[in-house]
């Protein structure tokens, strides 16, 4: 099985390095509009939340290209682009649930790759709120946030 990209949001702190280097790394510029990784922001709340492809498993993008554009990477499971075949009709983007795929500043659909099983979002996310996992170790932290949250509840209903 290959290894995914997980977000916890409540972990980011908004400071969009993801965005940069994801933008260095792809396109050698530093433009986060043209990164495959995007920040959404909700200032008043303090809410920051990576987005990012989900690299689906039966994937919307996929299916609805017209011109087979979009593959999946045997090797890291990544969802990739053919841009020889892709006509830019961003049928994939308008149908993505995630917002995942997205176009750029020159008109081109971008999406992450996996940066080839290396994901320079990871690297430098300094809060961990990006990591690229196995997909049970996500089981695993989800059940240690669980417990966590019940045990910060347990003692707050026994210290009332």
């Amino acid at each position: 099985m290959h290894k995914i990209l997980f977000v916890e949001p409540e972990k980011c702190t908004g400071c969009r390095i993801c965005e940069t280097v994801c933008s260095l790394h792809q396109e050698k510029v530093v433009n986060p509009s043209r990164a495959r990784i995007q920040i959404i922001k909700w200032d008043h709340a303090g809410i920051y939340i990576p987005m990012i492809c989900q690299q689906c498993e039966t994937a919307p993008c996929e299916t609805v290209c017209p011109m087979r554009a979009i593959h999946r990477d045997d090797t890291t499971g990544a969802l990739l682009i053919d841009y020889a075949l892709c006509v830019g009709c961003k049928l994939c983007v308008t149908f993505c649930p995630f917002g995942g795929a997205g176009i750029d500043i020159e008109g081109k659909v971008i999406k992450c790759d996996l940066c080839n099983g290396n994901p320079q979002c990871v690297k430098n996310c300094e809060p961990q709120a990006l990591q690229y996992i196995e997909p049970s170790a996500i089981n695993l932290q989800k059940r240690r946030m669980a417990a966590e949250k019940l045990s910060e509840l347990m003692k707050n209903l026994l210290n009332v």
